[in-house]
């Protein structure tokens, strides 16, 4: 579970004084007074814009880069006023003033959107011109930060995305000369002469396009063929030979004709949850290909000896596909940047292919950006150090091991994946680092020392074995944490939050987790310990606190020890299913300052969750059956609630502005609500509003 809120499509019309509201608030540029003397033309812009949050919120983008002077926002509204060319009815003139200003490379990204069919999710890591990722990956989060994209789901790192209904239609419009969407068949007699870019979406029995070969000669990407139940035309790898996208993702194909050696032009080659078995050795004559994605193809078990030709692949996805057979080689392509799913292997094959790939065959690989190796418990120690310190461009790490159903690790099986990890030692450009199934008792030591400095996304799944988490309160730019599956851990101490160690007679400030604004604590079944440090530490270092001026004031006889601040930017915090958790951290109430959201899923031995004075936007409980008391959270604006049969007291919420309860909540609350209600009326003189959550 993340935390997070995602983007739902707003359509709905709001009035003109909120309208103007969400557009200051959208322009990020902090106060309402900094833009008070333009809120009469601010309040035509909004109306122009209809009132629509979408509308608003990527015209605040375009107001934000100028200047705010009324001259330039009466620029901007002549314009929507006053539109250059004809719009069809159903789309905002202030949309397209939106993609207007764009420049030219990112209006090209954002017609290239239109490809994807309506309300699909797009992966920042499939896109085509990967020849320069970090610029393609600029271009990407500027469109997100243009509103023009809005980021999708869970993802911390806005790797997935989706573009609202109206901009896609609006990105369907500008580009209808030269995208087609839909069924081929439906143009009938009309040309496919002036056509770049195809998406098909059928419900046939198999995909035919009636061109002529003639035709197809300017297509240059043809993708998300789905609904397809039986197969391809064959002659479709004949036709196309110009192709520079081909994207077969989620279809039926069973097989690759050989026909595929001639599209020679191919740069992404996308074959993701297809049920190919195969691949033709006839691939190695796609010298330009530049990604080859075979994610989640369950039927393929064998790369072909061919793909070490690949020279210009510089991105290789084999994610949830279980290869066991591999060509020696893999060295070879020198500009891979993007592995994911690099099987390990133990044993020598027949001298071509192998069961997985040598650590050491990682070494010539030095452009590596990002890398997930997996069934890592098969891999001999490395004789010569580390292979991953030297790469410098690596940013993004996940290390797999093999989860086993059938029977535990042996104790050498444990000694071998500790003494893995511990020559795993990443570069300190690292910035993305996931350890999943790891089976060791103890975390690698390089966990505590500088080689994650600039680590700023970490998770820990499926780590069972390990006793203590490692100490990494103390990494400065980590500001993503998720925990899951820790089942061998009851506390979080002081070796987690990483001051363990410091000068005992030290009156600093300690900061542990300086920057992390997301934590998730998921699936620990035997977390009881409630304090992420030890309590006579926190009580040393809180009854220290004393003049009126926030000095240090030190106890006669005692020796202070250092001052632990947690916590500082904490935003959202999520506790899942920690069963045996009785109370919450004390910290969370003193020190969490920034603290916006909070879930509670599944804490069955929770009490009460009392006295968070900075909790400021949402409380979600669900399925805590103990819980009797919820109260003194003063700023706390959403409470929403499901499967708490004993929650018998609600109150000192004085911010709440919406409660959503279950069905299964709707008597037991009774006791509360009305009381909730009386004292919102007297502080607001209006009631809470009320709703059910599904």
């Amino acid at each position: 579970m993340e935390i997070c809120t995602e983007h739902t499509h707003q359509v709905d019309h709001m009035s003109v004084e909120v309208a103007w509201e969400l557009l200051w608030r959208s322009m990020n540029i902090g106060e309402e007074k900094e833009v008070q003397n333009l809120k009469g033309i601010g309040t035509e812009i909004v109306r122009k814009c209809g009132c629509l949050p979408l509308a608003i919120k990527v015209t605040a983008t375009v107001l934000a880069s100028r200047d705010q002077t009324e001259n330039e926002w009466n620029k901007i509204f002549s314009k929507i006023n006053c539109p250059q060319r004809k719009l069809p009815d159903d789309i905002e003139e202030a949309l397209y003033l939106s993609y207007n200003e764009l420049p030219h490379h990112l209006k090209q990204c954002f017609l290239y959107c239109a490809m994807y069919p309506e309300d699909c999710i797009m992966h920042r890591d499939d896109q085509p011109g990967q020849l320069l990722e970090e610029t393609a990956e600029e271009y990407y989060y500027e469109l997100i930060h243009r509103n023009l994209l809005q980021p999708y789901g869970t993802y911390f790192d806005h790797s997935s995305c989706k573009m609202h209904d109206l901009l896609w239609q609006l990105a369907c419009y500008l580009s209808k000369e030269e995208c087609f969407i839909g069924d081929p068949e439906s143009l009938g007699g009309q040309s496919m002469s002036k056509l770049r870019r195809i998406s098909v979406i059928i419900n046939k029995d198999m995909l035919v396009f009636p061109a002529t070969d003639k035709e197809c000669n300017k297509v240059r990407t043809l993708r998300r063929i789905e609904q397809v139940s039986q197969g391809i035309d064959p002659s479709l790898f004949k036709k196309f030979l110009y192709l520079r996208v081909l994207d077969l993702t989620d279809s039926s194909i069973q097989s690759i004709p050989g026909y595929i050696g001639n599209l020679i032009h191919l740069r992404l080659l996308d074959l993701d949850g297809t049920e190919i078995s195969c691949l033709p050795e006839c691939i190695g004559s796609l010298v330009n290909l530049q990604i080859l994605n075979l994610q989640r193809c369950k039927a393929l078990h064998i790369l072909p000896l061919a793909i070490t030709q690949l020279r210009n692949l510089r991105r290789l996805g084999l994610n949830e596909t279980s290869i066991n057979q591999v060509p020696e080689g893999i060295g070879r392509l020198e500009l891979l940047n993007d592995l994911e799913g690099f099987p390990i292997g133990g044993g020598d094959g027949n001298g071509k292919t192998k069961d997985g790939w040598k650590l050491e065959e990682l070494e010539r690989l030095s452009q590596l950006r990002r890398l997930d190796m997996i069934k890592l418990e098969s891999a001999i120690p490395y004789s010569t150090g580390s292979m991953l310190t030297d790469k410098k461009h690596l940013k993004v790490l996940n290390l797999y091991c093999t989860e086993r159903t059938d029977e535990p690790y042996s104790e050498e099986g444990v000694s071998n994946i500790e003494k893995i990890f511990e020559q795993l030692i990443p570069p300190q450009n690292l910035e993305d680092l996931g350890i999943i199934r790891f089976f060791g008792r103890m975390f690698p030591t390089w966990f505590g020392t500088t080689h994650l400095a600039s680590v700023k996304y970490l998770k820990l799944l499926n780590c069972n074995s390990c006793v203590h988490l490692p100490p990494i309160g103390q990494l400065p730019n980590l500001r993503y944490l998720r925990i899951e599956g820790a089942a061998a851990v009851t506390k979080i101490g002081p070796e987690f939050v990483g001051y363990r160690g410091a000068n005992p007679r030290s009156t600093d400030v300690v900061v542990a987790f300086p920057k992390l604004e997301s934590l998730i604590i998921e699936n620990m079944p035997n977390w009881e310990e409630r304090s992420f440090v030890e309590e006579e530490d926190a009580a040393a270092a809180t009854a220290t606190e004393g003049g009126e001026d926030g000095s240090v004031e030190i106890r006669k006889g005692k020796a202070p020890s250092p001052m632990i601040k947690l916590l500082p930017r904490l935003k959202g915090l999520a506790l899942v299913g920690c069963p045996k958790l009785k109370a919450l951290p004390r910290q969370l109430r003193q020190e969490a300052t920034s603290l916006e959201v909070l879930q509670l899923i599944g804490a069955r031995c929770l009490k009460v969750v009392e006295d968070l004075p900075f909790l400021s936007e949402t409380l979600a409980i669900v399925g805590c059956d103990c819980l009797e008391r919820v109260s003194n959270l003063p700023q706390v604006r959403e409470l929403r609630v499901t499967s708490c049969p004993n929650l018998r007291c609600v109150e000192g919420l004085g911010s709440l502005q919406q409660l959503w309860l279950d069905v299964d909540m709707q008597d037991i609350s009774t006791m509360w609500v009305p009381g909730l209600q009386e004292h919102h009326r007297k502080l607001h003189s209006e009631d809470v509003d009320v709703y059910t959550w599904p």
